[in-house]
């Protein structure tokens, strides 16, 4: 796997927003095969900071209806990623 297709989207919320401000952790999306090693090495890549620490959770898909019809959402992975004191991602600043 290359860098793009282990990480899908960052997770930009308030919640998100206060994790990078009061931890320095930002969450992304990624692949659900993805282990943390890859995921490590990846975001380092792509975005040259350190990683300290990263934490990984399985999403699982809620159940929507639209009028008679129902169905599920697609489960999906969520990485929090802890940087070194200093590191910052910028794609995140203009949020």
């Amino acid at each position: 796997m290359n860098i793009f297709d282990v990480l899908r989207a960052p997770i930009m919320s308030e919640k998100t927003m206060t994790l990078k401000e009061e931890a320095n952790q930002f969450a992304f999306e990624v692949d659900p095969r993805a282990n943390k090693i890859q995921i490590k090495e990846s975001i380092e890549k792509a975005f040259k900071v350190s990683v300290l620490k990263i934490r990984t959770m399985n999403v699982r898909g809620k159940k929507k209806r639209l009028g008679r019809y129902q169905g599920y959402k697609s489960s999906w992975k969520k990485a929090l990623v802890t940087l070194k004191q200093g590191d910052t991602i910028e794609f995140f600043e203009g949020a």
